[in-house]
């Protein structure tokens, strides 16, 4: 998998959460096999360059390549200048959001709905594209707005033509939402004409749907989002899976315990103990969601206020759990939650 000068160890992809995928996260993911990780939606207005949260956005200090960054907006001339201005902070690869379907998003014709203006589109990507010509730009998009309304082909050629160098798209319409099945005819359909790499995204949960995405669509590559909270590991089973058809032994209790703990401190690192404290707190019920006693830990876990006692906490639950058996039973479905994947 390459996209531009950048030959990706696999064709595993961290899909751009919001509020999710911050440098611990897409660090830790890239360390459990992912070949890339794009990061979570940069804003595309100026004003907002000096605020903590666009700062801590673009920081990439000791990130593994490539480092991409996902900018979004909708005023051609701004999307450029985010797009340099990330690329002066050490973005490799420049995203741009077509996807989201946020509500707050759309309303100002950014994310999903810049579909219904083709020509926009065309605008915006150009001006990306020219405003870091030695730095390629990817595209995430969904099959369309609404049903009746799929133009996925349509935008391809307009990418193409604009320079683009890869395009990522789920499998749903602005207007799903995150409700329903993803459909993976219309990726399909854009892969079998496409000339540039096509990224698959979408219900992407187990090593099994992971192949069958890429044998149905043809894909270049699958981007994992929601699947992947709680369970970094998964991008080292899909790889083993795609690679010997054979499933890798589920973690243990003690590698769990470690990966998780390891992830809590980075977190407290990197947001500071008030904020870390409370951002941790998400990630430790997706890890130990679906687990015996988990609901009465998690709801005692959430009323904490100190690292000491959060941290305590997490070596209880998981002192318990070893005391049943070194391995726990992860059911993929029960580690999916509403967050936003863009």
């Amino acid at each position: 998998m390459r996209i531009g000068n950048h030959v990706l160890k696999n064709n595993l992809i961290v899909a751009p959460m919001a509020g999710v995928t911050d440098r611990p996260f897409r660090q830790l993911c890239k360390q459990m096999g992912a070949g890339m990780a794009v990061s979570e939606m940069v804003t595309s207005n100026s004003l907002l360059y000096g605020s903590a949260k666009t700062q801590r956005r673009a920081n990439h200090d000791g990130e593994v390549d490539p480092i991409s960054v996902q900018i979004a907006g909708s005023i051609p001339e701004m999307m450029a200048e985010a797009a340099q201005h990330n690329v002066d902070r050490g973005a490799q690869i420049i995203d741009i959001n077509m996807g989201c379907p946020a509500k707050k998003i759309c309303n100002v014709m950014a994310g999903s709905a810049l579909l219904q203006d083709e020509p926009l589109v065309a605008r915006i990507l150009a001006a990306v594209v020219n405003a870091v010509p030695n730095v390629p730009v990817t595209l995430k998009i969904r099959t369309g707005w609404d049903k009746q309304h799929k133009n996925a082909l349509s935008i391809l050629k307009i990418a193409e033509d604009s320079g683009i160098q890869a395009l990522a798209m789920h499998g749903r319409t602005r207007a799903c939402g995150y409700t329903g099945d993803a459909e993976y005819d219309t990726i399909a359909a854009v892969k079998a004409v496409a000339r540039i790499p096509i990224i698959a995204n979408g219900d992407i949960t187990t090593p099994e749907k992971a192949k069958f995405v890429l044998d149905y669509t043809g894909a270049d590559a699958v981007m994992i989002g929601r699947a992947a909270q709680g369970r970094p590991w998964i991008f080292r089973e899909i790889e083993h899976y795609l690679q010997t058809g054979e499933h890798l032994p589920p973690p243990e209790v003690d590698e769990i315990h470690r990966v998780l703990t390891h992830h809590m401190q980075d977190l407290y690192e990197f947001y500071g103990e008030q904020s870390g404290l409370r951002i941790a707190r998400k990630h430790i019920s997706w890890y130990t969601k679906g687990l015996h006693d988990s609901a009465n830990f998690r709801h005692a876990m959430n009323q904490l206020q100190t690292l000491k006692e959060q941290v305590s906490a997490v070596d209880e639950f998981f002192e318990h759990c070893r005391a049943r058996g070194k391995h726990l039973d992860y059911v993929a479905d029960s580690q999916i939650n509403d967050a936003a994947t863009v």
